[in-house]
């Protein structure tokens, strides 16, 4: 089995949830005592959050770099990034280490293409939904439509992520309003929307809308377990 490297802590919350499923997804696949071999280098969010306000990705980079680097030495043989926006810097983090980078929205792409679908809503930061980085793959790399949400509520799907979802704060009517921006997305032609963050998974379940849901912290997750247990090619960066 190999070594499972973790750069988790954007958020916690949501880091925890990886460390769940990749765990539990080990045990179903090994049955008895087995889990994940893995290790965690957990930055402060705080600090990152920072940085992307001030628009300093450089810096950012620059930090997970060396998060990488570090988990490198400890002997990960491949890196899982718990968090979609800061794929953003996925290229600086690459060129850092010798070992490969599952990349999140690659690893949704190819299971958006599996499902047959062609036209996909996405949600996440206002990062991932308006910027290049995430949709230029979906779109350039796997010829799907992506929609996003209106301005209004890219607005508040960002605000729930950052003033709630982020601070463990679960609200059923951030649910709900959630739950009228991905008809809306529906109404647009989306066929299936994707959770492009992965703290909204903490949030949203697939009994809250129609449409299929590609959960982006679940997917990445079982890429991972994956590539740890050698069963299938994975896409990496």
């Amino acid at each position: 089995m190999r070594v499972i490297g973790l750069i988790g802590g954007m958020s916690w919350e949501s880091s925890a949830e990886y460390y769940k499923v990749i765990n539990m997804l080990v045990r179903a696949r090994l049955g008895g005592q087995n889990n994940a071999r893995t290790l965690m280098y957990t930055v402060n969010f705080h600090e990152v959050e920072l940085m992307q306000r001030e628009k300093r990705w450089d810096d950012a980079g620059a930090l997970l770099a060396e998060a990488a680097v570090q988990l490198e030495r400890g002997g990960a043989e491949f890196i899982v990034l718990c968090t979609n926006t800061m794929h953003k810097v996925a290229p600086a983090i690459q060129a850092a280490v010798s070992i490969p980078l599952i990349h999140i929205a690659t690893a949704t792409a190819e299971r958006i293409k599996q499902a047959g679908l062609t036209t996909i809503g996405l949600l996440g930061t206002r990062f991932t939904m308006e910027q290049e980085f995430y949709r230029g793959i979906l779109e350039r790399d796997y010829g799907l439509k992506v929609i996003i949400p209106d301005a209004d509520d890219r607005a508040e799907v960002h605000r729930i992520i950052y003033d709630e979802l982020c601070q463990g704060i679960l609200r059923a009517d951030s649910r709900a309003t959630y739950a009228q921006i991905m008809e809306r997305l529906h109404v647009a032609g989306a066929q299936g929307v994707i959770l492009g963050c992965t703290e909204i998974t903490l949030l949203v379940k697939p009994g809250d809308t129609a449409l299929p849901i590609f959960d982006t912290t679940a997917i990445h997750a079982e890429a991972a377990v994956a590539l740890a247990l050698q069963e299938e090619a994975v896409a990496t960066e």
